[in-house]
């Protein structure tokens, strides 16, 4: 299976995982900890559609392109628009909510964060690098050190 094949499925098993942890958090959960947590896995199932869409989108661009969906649409509530729409579909009221409210904003910038960083230790995984280092702590072949003294190698 190639790396955009193999990404698309990630991203597709993420996207559905998402959404039952959405839907279980809002079925199980209470009070602001449902809802908010609700936001900001909205955010995280937005930064996964996107990359389902775009494999090879980085993780920078596809969090922020999350995050600016997730507050248009709740920009978006501040108009009559989204009201209407959840008054006539679940499914607009699930995606487009109905009522603006400002600590939203904050909830989506954790998804996308959350999103975000999931997306690039995925991708360091995939591409073999594991966790980064500091450019000065960069690993050493402890054979190069062996025949550094005096000048000369010593024989085997």
């Amino acid at each position: 299976m190639g790396t955009l094949a193999r990404t698309r499925l990630v991203a597709c098993g993420a996207a559905v995982l998402t959404v039952a942890a959405g839907l279980g958090i809002r079925a199980v959960g209470v009070g602001d900890v449902a809802k908010y947590g609700g936001d900001a896995l909205y955010t995280v199932l937005v930064h996964t559609l996107v990359v389902l869409a775009a494999p090879r989108v980085r993780p920078l661009t596809a969090a922020a392109g999350a995050l600016a969906f997730s507050c248009a649409v709740e920009l978006l509530q501040l108009t009559a628009v989204p009201a209407e729409l959840a008054a006539r579909s679940v499914l607009a009221r699930l995606v487009l909510g109905s009522t603006f409210n400002a600590p939203d904003l904050l909830w989506y910038a954790v998804g996308a964060a959350c999103a975000g960083l999931a997306h690039a230790a995925m991708a360091r995984r995939r591409a073999g690098g594991g966790p980064r280092r500091p450019a000065g702590d960069l690993p050493v072949d402890p054979g190069a050190r062996r025949g550094a003294v005096g000048g000369r190698s010593p024989g085997p």
